[in-house]
């Protein structure tokens, strides 16, 4: 039995994955991007992390600088970071306590089928008790992505989930 749904999903897999044609369905049914925001209260800063599906990442990025993009092992690494972080600045902005922050990038590396892109807001303080956020990551691409985030200050967690095309969230703390 165990054997028969391994070949079963197999199948499926190699269907949905690379077996697919330009008029199937991506290699996941689902489009979803997650953004953590963590205040680091020792360093007085503002972690985010951003984690994409590496194939929508990198079809986005191709579409928008019209050229072949490789994340998992990029011919220039320098333009690697230089595309990553101009798509994140640009589809995620940020007010701490109603005041619009600048995020310096830190880098990106690639995790399974993810790519995470790190930032980090220097001198937050004191903690922000409002984090207003618009994300519009990969909305270019598909309709139906979703955006998840999750933002911790002083310990204190909250999430929520914008659905295309919603792109404006805040979080009280």
């Amino acid at each position: 039995m165990v054997i028969l749904l391994y070949k079963w999903l197999f199948l499926v897999s190699w269907f949905l994955g690379s077996g697919h044609s330009e008029a199937m369905p991506a290699r996941h049914p689902l489009y979803v991007s997650v953004t953590e925001m963590n205040y680091n209260a020792a360093d007085k800063n503002l972690e985010i992390s951003c984690k994409l599906f590496t194939d929508d990442f990198e079809k986005t990025l191709a579409n928008i600088y019209h050229t072949k993009v490789d994340l998992t092992a990029p011919a220039n690494k320098g333009e690697a970071d230089k595309m990553v972080k101009e798509y994140i600045k640009s589809h995620l902005q940020l007010k701490l306590d109603n005041k619009a922050v600048n995020f310096e990038f830190v880098g990106f590396e690639k995790e399974n089928d993810a790519v995470w892109s790190y930032f980090e807001v220097s001198n937050t303080t004191p903690a922000p008790k409002k984090i207003d956020v618009v994300n519009s990551i990969l909305y270019e691409l598909y309709d139906k992505q979703m955006n998840l985030m999750h933002v911790t200050v002083g310990g204190n967690r909250k999430s929520t989930r914008l659905n295309y095309p919603d792109k404006e969230a805040s979080f009280q703390f």
